[in-house]
Protein backbone atom coordinates (compact mmCIF):
# COMPACT_ATOMS: atom_id res chain seq x y z
CA UNK A 1 0.00 0.00 0.00
CA UNK A 2 1.29 3.64 -0.91
CA UNK A 3 1.89 5.47 2.33
CA UNK A 4 -0.81 8.15 3.70
CA UNK A 5 0.00 10.63 5.78
CA UNK A 6 -2.91 10.99 8.64
CA UNK A 7 -4.12 13.79 10.34
CA UNK A 8 -6.06 13.46 13.62
CA UNK A 9 -8.47 16.43 13.85
CA UNK A 10 -12.08 17.27 14.67
CA UNK A 11 -10.50 19.58 17.84
CA UNK A 12 -11.94 21.23 16.12
CA UNK A 13 -13.25 21.61 12.67
CA UNK A 14 -11.60 25.03 11.89
CA UNK A 15 -8.27 24.43 13.26
CA UNK A 16 -8.60 21.05 11.38
CA UNK A 17 -8.89 22.62 8.51
CA UNK A 18 -6.73 25.42 9.11
CA UNK A 19 -3.83 23.09 9.21
CA UNK A 20 -4.74 21.24 6.27
CA UNK A 21 -4.40 24.52 4.49
CA UNK A 22 -0.98 25.19 5.68
CA UNK A 23 0.02 21.65 5.13
CA UNK A 24 -0.18 21.75 1.64
CA UNK A 25 0.73 25.31 0.96
CA UNK A 26 4.00 23.69 2.89
CA UNK A 27 4.56 21.22 0.23
CA UNK A 28 6.65 22.02 -2.68
CA UNK A 29 4.14 20.71 -5.39
CA UNK A 30 3.82 22.10 -8.88
CA UNK A 31 1.17 19.49 -9.56
CA UNK A 32 -1.74 17.82 -8.00
CA UNK A 33 -0.02 14.77 -8.14
CA UNK A 34 2.97 16.03 -6.07
CA UNK A 35 0.68 16.55 -3.27
CA UNK A 36 1.50 14.05 -0.15
CA UNK A 37 -1.76 11.51 0.02
CA UNK A 38 -3.83 12.44 3.36
CA UNK A 39 -6.70 10.62 5.23
CA UNK A 40 -8.16 13.24 7.80
CA UNK A 41 -10.13 11.81 10.59
CA UNK A 42 -12.19 14.68 11.68
CA UNK A 43 -14.66 13.74 13.71
CA UNK A 44 -15.84 16.87 16.24
CA UNK A 45 -17.55 14.47 19.25
CA UNK A 46 -14.70 14.29 21.28
CA UNK A 47 -14.98 15.33 24.80
CA UNK A 48 -12.97 18.96 25.63
CA UNK A 49 -9.34 18.45 26.53
CA UNK A 50 -8.93 21.15 28.95
CA UNK A 51 -11.69 20.16 30.83
CA UNK A 52 -10.36 16.67 31.30
CA UNK A 53 -7.25 18.11 31.84
CA UNK A 54 -9.00 20.26 34.79
CA UNK A 55 -11.04 17.72 35.89
CA UNK A 56 -14.08 19.31 34.82
CA UNK A 57 -15.08 16.39 32.47
CA UNK A 58 -14.30 12.68 30.71
CA UNK A 59 -10.84 11.79 29.40
CA UNK A 60 -11.20 12.04 24.74
CA UNK A 61 -8.08 9.56 25.25
CA UNK A 62 -10.60 6.18 23.92
CA UNK A 63 -11.87 8.60 21.27
CA UNK A 64 -8.32 9.83 20.46
CA UNK A 65 -7.58 6.18 20.51
CA UNK A 66 -10.28 5.00 17.90
CA UNK A 67 -8.79 7.59 15.94
CA UNK A 68 -5.65 6.83 15.65
CA UNK A 69 -6.47 3.14 14.58
CA UNK A 70 -8.69 4.22 11.74
CA UNK A 71 -5.72 6.29 10.58
CA UNK A 72 -3.43 3.23 10.61
CA UNK A 73 -5.84 0.34 9.49
CA UNK A 74 -6.44 2.70 6.65
CA UNK A 75 -2.86 3.09 5.29
CA UNK A 76 -1.62 5.85 7.57
CA UNK A 77 2.26 6.34 7.77
CA UNK A 78 2.78 8.91 10.57
CA UNK A 79 0.16 10.74 11.74
CA UNK A 80 -0.03 14.74 13.43
CA UNK A 81 -2.80 16.16 15.60
CA UNK A 82 -3.55 19.77 14.87
CA UNK A 83 -4.48 20.25 18.42
CA UNK A 84 -2.21 21.67 20.87
CA UNK A 85 -4.04 20.46 24.13
CA UNK A 86 -4.64 16.95 22.83
CA UNK A 87 -0.90 16.26 23.20
CA UNK A 88 -1.52 15.83 27.12
CA UNK A 89 -2.25 12.39 25.73
CA UNK A 90 0.57 11.84 23.09
CA UNK A 91 2.45 9.49 25.13
CA UNK A 92 -0.31 6.89 25.23
CA UNK A 93 -1.62 7.77 21.65
CA UNK A 94 2.09 7.28 20.72
CA UNK A 95 2.52 3.71 22.91
CA UNK A 96 -0.47 1.97 21.11
CA UNK A 97 0.31 3.22 17.57
CA UNK A 98 3.11 1.50 15.62
CA UNK A 99 3.75 4.63 13.12
CA UNK A 100 5.05 7.55 14.62
CA UNK A 101 2.96 10.58 15.81
CA UNK A 102 5.25 14.62 15.24
CA UNK A 103 4.76 16.28 18.72
CA UNK A 104 3.66 19.66 18.10
CA UNK A 105 5.89 20.88 20.22
CA UNK A 106 9.28 18.60 18.77
CA UNK A 107 7.80 20.68 15.64
CA UNK A 108 7.98 24.49 17.45
CA UNK A 109 11.27 23.98 18.66
CA UNK A 110 12.39 22.36 15.15
CA UNK A 111 10.50 25.93 13.69
CA UNK A 112 12.74 27.49 16.09
CA UNK A 113 16.30 26.38 15.28
CA UNK A 114 15.25 26.47 11.62
CA UNK A 115 14.27 30.07 11.38
CA UNK A 116 16.95 31.82 13.33
CA UNK A 117 19.18 30.01 11.27
CA UNK A 118 18.03 31.35 8.36
CA UNK A 119 17.17 34.90 8.79
CA UNK A 120 20.32 35.57 10.60
CA UNK A 121 18.54 36.65 13.76
CA UNK A 122 20.01 36.19 17.57
CA UNK A 123 19.39 33.15 19.36
CA UNK A 124 15.74 32.81 20.73
CA UNK A 125 16.46 32.51 24.86
CA UNK A 126 12.74 33.35 26.18
CA UNK A 127 9.39 32.68 24.01
CA UNK A 128 5.69 33.93 25.70
CA UNK A 129 2.92 30.78 25.39
CA UNK A 130 -0.49 31.53 24.10
CA UNK A 131 -2.85 28.47 24.74
CA UNK A 132 -5.50 26.99 26.57
CA UNK A 133 -5.24 26.93 30.20
CA UNK A 134 -5.34 22.80 29.59
CA UNK A 135 -2.40 23.33 27.65
CA UNK A 136 -0.74 25.15 30.39
CA UNK A 137 -1.84 23.19 33.42
CA UNK A 138 -0.58 20.41 31.46
CA UNK A 139 3.31 21.60 31.10
CA UNK A 140 3.97 19.81 28.35
CA UNK A 141 5.23 23.20 26.61
CA UNK A 142 7.27 24.48 29.48
CA UNK A 143 8.79 21.18 30.18
CA UNK A 144 9.73 20.02 26.49
CA UNK A 145 11.48 23.80 25.94
CA UNK A 146 13.21 24.22 28.84
CA UNK A 147 14.80 20.77 28.13
CA UNK A 148 16.52 23.00 25.25
CA UNK A 149 17.13 25.83 27.70
CA UNK A 150 13.94 27.99 26.30
CA UNK A 151 12.35 30.28 28.87
CA UNK A 152 8.53 30.01 28.86
CA UNK A 153 6.36 32.87 29.48
CA UNK A 154 2.84 32.75 30.47
CA UNK A 155 -0.39 35.19 30.99
CA UNK A 156 -0.99 36.42 34.34
CA UNK A 157 -4.39 33.96 35.63
CA UNK A 158 -6.30 37.04 34.98
CA UNK A 159 -5.24 37.36 31.41
CA UNK A 160 -5.56 33.39 31.03
CA UNK A 161 -9.53 33.56 32.43
CA UNK A 162 -10.78 36.84 31.09
CA UNK A 163 -8.92 37.22 27.71
CA UNK A 164 -7.24 33.56 26.30
CA UNK A 165 -9.80 31.42 27.63
CA UNK A 166 -12.69 34.01 25.73
CA UNK A 167 -10.78 34.38 22.52
CA UNK A 168 -10.54 30.52 21.64
CA UNK A 169 -14.10 30.35 22.50
CA UNK A 170 -15.16 33.40 20.34
CA UNK A 171 -12.64 31.78 17.30
CA UNK A 172 -14.77 28.67 17.75
CA UNK A 173 -18.06 30.74 17.26
CA UNK A 174 -16.55 32.67 14.18
CA UNK A 175 -15.75 35.82 15.80
CA UNK A 176 -12.66 36.68 14.70
CA UNK A 177 -12.21 40.17 15.38
CA UNK A 178 -13.95 39.72 18.87
CA UNK A 179 -11.01 37.18 19.30
CA UNK A 180 -7.95 39.80 18.14
CA UNK A 181 -9.17 42.33 20.17
CA UNK A 182 -8.95 40.22 23.33
CA UNK A 183 -5.70 39.16 22.59
CA UNK A 184 -3.87 42.57 21.69
CA UNK A 185 -3.00 43.76 25.66
CA UNK A 186 -1.97 39.92 26.38
CA UNK A 187 1.00 39.92 23.60
CA UNK A 188 2.05 42.99 24.90
CA UNK A 189 2.13 42.16 28.23
CA UNK A 190 4.49 38.90 27.22
CA UNK A 191 6.17 40.94 25.09
CA UNK A 192 7.17 43.23 28.43
CA UNK A 193 8.50 40.46 30.78
CA UNK A 194 11.22 39.40 27.75
CA UNK A 195 9.53 37.30 25.25
CA UNK A 196 11.56 36.93 21.82
CA UNK A 197 8.47 35.27 20.05
CA UNK A 198 5.19 34.28 21.18
CA UNK A 199 4.45 30.90 20.39
CA UNK A 200 0.63 30.23 19.41
CA UNK A 201 0.29 27.26 21.40
CA UNK A 202 -3.34 26.71 20.57
CA UNK A 203 -5.02 25.92 17.21
CA UNK A 204 -7.81 28.75 17.23
CA UNK A 205 -5.29 31.82 17.58
CA UNK A 206 -3.46 31.91 14.87
CA UNK A 207 -6.67 32.76 13.50
CA UNK A 208 -7.59 35.58 15.44
CA UNK A 209 -3.40 36.88 15.08
CA UNK A 210 -3.56 36.37 11.15
CA UNK A 211 -3.20 39.81 9.89
CA UNK A 212 -1.32 40.77 13.36
CA UNK A 213 2.01 39.79 13.59
CA UNK A 214 4.49 43.14 13.14
CA UNK A 215 5.81 43.55 9.10
CA UNK A 216 9.70 44.41 10.27
CA UNK A 217 10.29 41.42 12.94
CA UNK A 218 8.52 38.12 12.89
CA UNK A 219 6.95 38.05 16.48
CA UNK A 220 4.34 35.02 16.28
CA UNK A 221 5.36 31.41 15.79
CA UNK A 222 2.59 29.82 14.57
CA UNK A 223 2.24 26.08 16.37
CA UNK A 224 0.30 24.84 13.68
CA UNK A 225 2.39 25.87 10.78
CA UNK A 226 5.20 24.60 12.08
CA UNK A 227 3.67 21.42 12.47
CA UNK A 228 2.61 21.61 8.92
CA UNK A 229 5.92 22.45 7.96
CA UNK A 230 7.86 20.07 10.10
CA UNK A 231 4.89 16.98 8.52
CA UNK A 232 5.72 17.92 5.13
CA UNK A 233 10.23 17.87 5.76
CA UNK A 234 9.14 14.19 7.80
CA UNK A 235 7.61 12.79 4.78
CA UNK A 236 10.32 14.38 2.47
CA UNK A 237 13.21 12.69 3.93
CA UNK A 238 11.83 10.01 6.22
CA UNK A 239 8.65 8.59 5.15
CA UNK A 240 8.90 4.96 4.28
CA UNK A 241 8.59 4.02 0.34
CA UNK A 242 5.73 1.84 1.48
CA UNK A 243 3.53 0.95 4.27
CA UNK A 244 4.35 -2.11 5.97
CA UNK A 245 1.33 -4.62 5.12
CA UNK A 246 0.68 -5.08 8.70
CA UNK A 247 -0.07 -1.74 8.89
CA UNK A 248 -3.02 -1.93 6.93
CA UNK A 249 -4.33 -4.99 8.18
CA UNK A 250 -7.47 -4.65 10.08
CA UNK A 251 -6.99 -8.70 11.50
CA UNK A 252 -4.03 -7.97 13.29
CA UNK A 253 -5.23 -8.34 16.30
CA UNK A 254 -1.66 -6.72 17.70
CA UNK A 255 -1.79 -3.64 15.76
CA UNK A 256 -2.86 -2.05 18.67
CA UNK A 257 -1.96 -2.86 22.76
CA UNK A 258 -4.97 -0.64 24.26
CA UNK A 259 -4.87 0.13 27.85
CA UNK A 260 -7.88 -0.19 29.68
CA UNK A 261 -9.59 2.82 30.73
CA UNK A 262 -12.55 3.59 33.09
CA UNK A 263 -15.83 4.65 30.56
CA UNK A 264 -17.04 7.68 31.35
CA UNK A 265 -20.37 9.60 29.80
CA UNK A 266 -19.90 10.61 26.27
CA UNK A 267 -17.04 8.17 25.81
CA UNK A 268 -18.92 5.64 24.38
CA UNK A 269 -16.78 4.50 21.18
CA UNK A 270 -19.71 2.45 19.46
CA UNK A 271 -20.88 5.34 17.77
CA UNK A 272 -17.60 6.14 15.55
Amino acid sequence: MPPIFGILGGMGPLATADFLRKFIESTPARTDQDHIPTLVHNIPQIPDRSASILGDGPSPLPVLLAGVRFLVENGACAIAIPCNTAHHWHRDLQTASPVPILHIVDSVRWALTHSTAKADQPTVTQVGLLATTGTLTAGFYQRRLADHGLVCHTPTPEDQADRVMPAIARVKAGQIDEARDLLRGVVERLRAVGAQRLILGCTEIPLALADADPPATPLFLDATAALARHCVDWWTHERPHRTPATLGSTSDTNLFTFRQHKQTPGSDLSSF
